[in-house]
């Protein structure tokens, strides 16, 4: 089975949306990540959940994590709220590393190899560099198992 048979329509945010926007998408959808992609669509990065949620944690509960017990409600219910002033590309870092990326042609062991290289929940699937799809990690173990 190649990566173009089994990757999904999946949603993407360019790196100027709204983080807010982005960190709802994620959480409605309940996805594993999202595909950041450029103007033209070319994918850019992929941004976990797990590094929005620790962009809303305070660097100084993430310094010192027993902090966490000291904040009131009212403070834990507005974390989040600092991500309206910024941008998905705020979120990412300063230097990107290499975007989690299959060709449409790849086997799943390759696309699994490469999730598990860079540790990414999901994988861009492109062809001439546009993208055509994602594989999540759980659709990637889904046909896995189904063999």
């Amino acid at each position: 089975m190649r990566a173009a048979e089994i990757a999904e329509e999946f949603p993407v945010v360019v790196a100027d949306s709204n983080a807010l926007e982005a960190a709802r998408l994620l959480a409605d959808h309940r996805l594993p990540g999202i595909v950041v992609v450029d103007g033209s669509g070319r994918p850019l990065a992929v941004l976990p959940a797990s590094q929005v949620v620790r962009f809303i944690v305070p660097g100084y509960v993430q310094d010192d994590p027993s902090l966490a017990g000291v904040l009131n409600e009212t403070m834990a219910d507005r974390a989040a709220e600092k991500l309206g002033a910024k941008a998905v590309r705020d979120m990412l870092p300063e230097h990107l590393p290499e975007v989690p990326a299959a060709g449409a042609d790849e086997t799943v062991i390759e696309v699994a190899s490469t999730m598990a290289r860079l540790r990414s929940p999901l994988v861009a699937v492109v062809k001439d560099g546009k993208l055509l799809g994602v594989i999540t990690a759980s659709r990637l173990l889904a046909m896995s198992l189904k063999a």
